[in-house]
């Protein structure tokens, strides 16, 4: 009889012994590697449950036990602190590391360039053709937002891209403004996103930019007129559609405010998103009393001090122009 017993008491003994092992290396499959082949996207909902964000883990092949996602959230009370988002996971990544990144939202971050040299409406475009935001982008005022690239996530908001890129547009003029050269006739920060933007369409060449932005400062000096072309073009499609042919006497002759061939000093209001680079150019011109540019053939210009030399210059990009089509 005693035998039995001591036999049972074994058997249970030996069965406990077996039972905590067996849970011990079930709980420690939460640090074993995942069951996922190759990285993974898993998009989880806003309002997705911890359960329901278990059975689509699993269902993605992310992980292969929800009994331990969900018993691992338990014990370490994280199932009121998933995270909705775009998740990238890892091949083979662990069913804790898992937990991590959802707790943590250490989801996926998106990118949108806003190039330099695009007006409002283009952004606006921009914003509302990029795949992953919700909501409608409104065309902001022209030249308010900073080209730049903004990052966002899954499902932010067009128009918060809009409000960050406003903001970062006046924090750069707070801080470039105080820096600018003395005596330029330029009265306020916004003078300077004006001419910026004439500078951005006039130049793709970044070591040009100091220089040409020097030809129009020079000009303002002295009263000349700008006699920029993108201001002609602007004040034809006032920044609304592209503008794909060559400029005509009447585009000249146009009476809008923003023709700097009708009108002396700085348009109305900027004609483009200028970057920080061409706001810096704008605010430290180059040294030089250049007064005239012209295309050159190479994709930059060809600049000059006096008529005569940008005559001469102008013949020889129309001798180059009339070779090309020949």
């Amino acid at each position: 009889m005693r035998a039995a017993l001591r036999l049972l008491l074994l058997v249970v003994v030996v069965g406990i012994a077996l039972g905590g092992v067996v849970a011990w290396n079930w709980w420690q499959g939460a640090d074993a590697p995942g069951p996922l082949p190759a990285a993974e996207t898993v998009v989880i909902d806003r309002g997705t449950g911890p359960r329901a964000i278990a059975d689509k883990l699993v269902l993605n092949g992310v992980i292969d036990d929800r009994m331990l996602f969900l018993a691992v959230l338990k014990v370490r009370d994280l199932g009121t602190r998933l995270k909705a988002g775009e998740y990238a996971f890892t091949a083979r990544q662990s069913l804790n590391d898992v937990i991590a990144q959802v707790v943590a939202g250490n989801t996926v971050v998106r990118r949108v360039t806003l190039a330099e040299g695009l007006t409002a409406v283009e952004v606006a475009d921009v914003l509302n053709a990029t795949v992953g935001m919700e909501g409608k982008a409104h065309v902001p005022p022209e030249g308010a937002v900073l080209p730049e690239t903004y990052h966002y996530k899954l499902g932010d908001d067009r128009q918060e891209i809009i409000r960050r890129a406003r903001i970062a547009m006046r924090d750069t003029l707070r801080e470039l403004w105080p820096q600018r050269q003395k005596d330029l006739p330029l009265e306020k920060p916004a003078d300077a996103v004006i001419l910026a933007s004439i500078v951005e369409k006039e130049t793709g060449v970044a070591g040009e930019r100091a220089r040409v932005a020097a030809v129009f400062i020079n000009r303002l000096r002295q009263g000349m007129r700008l006699q920029s072309d993108p201001t002609v073009i602007y004040a034809v499609t006032e920044g609304k559609v592209p503008f794909d042919r060559a400029l005509t006497r009447k585009d000249l002759n146009n009476d809008s405010r923003y023709n700097t061939y009708r009108h002396g000093g700085l348009p109305p209001g900027p004609i483009a998103s200028p970057g920080r680079a061409a706001i810096a150019a704008v605010l430290n011109p180059a040294d030089t009393n250049e007064l005239y540019f012209v295309a050159d053939g190479s994709g930059g210009h060809a600049f000059a001090r006096t008529l005569k030399e940008h005559n001469s210059n102008v013949r020889r990009w129309r001798q180059l122009i009339r070779k090309q089509g020949e």
